[in-house]
């Protein structure tokens, strides 16, 4: 059976790319796999970008995103799920391939150059954070990565990595594979400037209150060739089309489809019948979120007995790998 592993950052309320990109797909393989399914807040990660972290935030963002996910249907009877700075593992494997891993595989990632121009001083945990990541998946000998469009490079980088050190120390670690959700890839941001992103602003969460969501709605644009309501459009290169494919029904993505081709309907009924459907996904999440928060306890429970868990199988994967770069055994 394959095994699962997938972590997400503690970055604050989750959005609807997060949900559908990464989120749904953790509850889809759960229920799959079952405990061979591992996922986990990656806290360790959270410090290598200084323009969005804040550690008197950390712990609470920590324990938000856990009830995110489980709001979310992320069932923590039946998969792993844990915060990866309980699991000390993850620091230890992510040292050995430091020590392996070529500066210029890591100075060509994206994401990596992307951010570093912003910085006026680049932090080294931000070049090392796929090395990071690579120890988060192979530590758990994980070959099934579900991540967003934006990790695949990373999720390359981790095959060689685990390839290298299978070449210099002996056979060990699987090469994973990505998983991406069909229905997510690229989720445009409701100001229709690119992709949805925490750090441009323009996202929708999905524990946001309904009111503030329809506020972002109502001004989001549409088709540029709808400039009076009698315009005819094209659904498909509106943002308010992309929305209603991940949360409207096929009768109601079939009438707003038809409604625009022909200005049968308005934008603004439009983003109306687009708001029922969001309203129907994300408020039994809402309800299921609200009770987590007000049992802090229960979830910190459900952190700690995963992080049990997840030390029993990442325990003996760093003794094998320390013996086999040749550690001394006492």
């Amino acid at each position: 059976m394959p095994r699962v592993f997938s972590g997400i950052q503690p970055t604050g309320d989750p959005h609807i790319g997060n949900y559908f990109g990464a989120m749904k797909n953790y509850v889809r393989l759960g229920e799959e796999y079952g405990k061979n399914s591992i996922y986990c807040v990656v806290d360790l990660h959270a410090p290598t970008n200084p323009n969005a972290y804040d550690p008197r935030q950390l712990a609470a963002r920590t324990l938000e995103m856990a009830v995110a996910n489980m709001a979310a249907g992320l069932d923590p009877e039946k998969v792993i799920f844990f915060a990866q700075s309980h699991v000390p593992e993850h620091t230890e494997l992510a040292w050995l391939f430091t020590v392996i891993t070529p500066v210029g595989e890591l100075e060509r990632m994206t994401q990596y150059k992307d951010k570093a121009q912003k910085l006026e001083s680049t932090p080294a945990g931000l070049l090392m954070y796929p090395v990071l990541q690579a120890a988060d998946i192979l530590l758990y000998k994980a070959d099934t990565v579900p991540v967003g469009e934006d990790q695949v490079q990373h999720i390359e980088l981790t095959r060689e990595i685990a390839r290298k050190f299978n070449h210099q120390f002996g056979e060990m670690f699987p090469e994973p594979r990505a998983v991406l959700a069909k229905d997510a890839l690229r989720i445009p941001g409701v100001d229709g400037q690119g992709k949805m992103s925490k750090s441009k602003g323009n996202t929708i969460g999905i524990l946001e209150p309904l009111d503030s969501i329809w506020q972002k709605l109502r001004p989001a644009p549409t088709d540029p060739a709808r400039v009076r309501r009698t315009d005819p459009g094209d659904p498909d290169k509106c943002l308010i089309g992309d929305y209603h494919k991940l949360f409207s029904d096929l009768p109601t993505i079939e009438t707003v489809y038809e409604g625009c081709r022909t200005a049968g309907i308005g934008c603004v009924d439009c983003k109306k019948m687009l708001m029922v459907g969001i309203t129907r996904e994300l408020t039994p999440i809402q309800e299921r979120a609200a009770e987590l928060r007000a049992d802090p306890v229960r979830v910190r429970d459900v952190l700690a007995q995963g992080a049990k868990e997840a030390r029993q199988i990442a325990a003996p994967v760093m003794e094998e790998a320390r013996e086999k770069v040749g550690f001394l055994k006492l």
